[in-house]
């Protein structure tokens, strides 16, 4: 009998880290299973999915870019994610067999910064895609604001600030930033393979943070920038640990073991 396992799909997916996160939990707590990495292009998406309802073993996958909100038209939305983030970074079985999409970003966002007094202080975020749908659900929850979206596609920016009930505006990237309490990275620029984000931090002020989670590289252009400022920062590895704890629970029915979490980051970043 095949045994158990899950993926990560993506395009590219060259960059994953996921396998080796799901693979050091499964190891640690003796599960026998397996967690891969799949590349699935936009045009082979719904051909995914039909594959893999087919396949037994299949536990559920992680979702990243360009798929988190293609995806959705693919599986069952039981909690609405459609409607409240938009997008998923996440598809399990459910007890019936059939695929249900969730997100798990949100709580993987949130985890780092959840000491913070974010209320009523200005953010900037930047990008506008899944992750950022993420990114604002749960800026929203906080209750912070004004939000300043730098994007390419400011109608999509200013769209997404009414979808969450976000106070702000949005600018096209490259714009001057605004004074801000927390700037995030939500878009792949920056990313290895892609273009660099180019950014003056020069406005945000000696006690602001910046976030970043683009984690491969994990020491972005962006980060470093911050840390030239002594700024406090946030790399993309902790977003990414957090949100697949959750998926890992979903896909193997056991909490991994947060415990190791020092361990894990040496591997991840050895």
């Amino acid at each position: 009998m095949t045994k158990p396992y899950a993926e990560v799909i993506g395009d590219p997916i060259e960059h994953a880290k996921s396998p080796l996160i799901h693979t050091f939990w499964l190891d640690a707590l003796g599960i026998d299973a397996e967690y891969r990495a799949t590349q699935v292009t936009a045009e082979d998406l719904g051909g995914f999915f039909e594959r893999r309802k087919a396949d037994p073993a299949w536990s559920g996958c992680n979702v990243t870019i360009p798929h988190k909100l293609a995806a959705l038209d693919h599986v069952a939305d039981p909690g609405d994610v459609r409607a409240s983030i938009g997008a998923i970074n996440t598809v399990f079985r459910g007890e019936d067999g059939g695929f249900i999409g969730t997100n798990t970003d949100a709580g993987g966002f949130y985890t780092p910064i959840s000491d913070l007094d974010l209320a009523g202080k200005p953010v900037v975020v930047i990008g506008a895609g899944g992750a950022a749908r993420a990114v604002l659900f749960a800026l929203s929850r906080i209750g912070v604001g004004p939000v300043t979206i730098l994007n390419r596609n400011v109608l999509k920016g200013a769209a997404l600030l009414s979808a969450f009930g976000l106070k702000g505006k949005a600018l096209p990237l490259g714009h001057a930033i605004p004074a801000a309490a927390l700037l995030v990275n939500t878009s792949a620029l920056g990313m290895a393979g892609q273009p660099p984000l180019e950014i003056d931090l020069s406005p945000l002020p000696a006690d602001a943070l910046v976030y970043d989670v683009v984690y491969a590289p994990l020491e972005t252009e962006l980060l470093a920038q911050a840390r030239d400022r002594d700024l406090d920062t946030v790399d993309g590895l902790e977003m990414l640990v957090g949100q697949a704890a959750v998926a890992f629970e979903l896909f193997f029915g056991a909490a991994p073991p947060r415990d190791r979490d020092e361990e894990l980051r040496a591997l991840l970043t050895s």
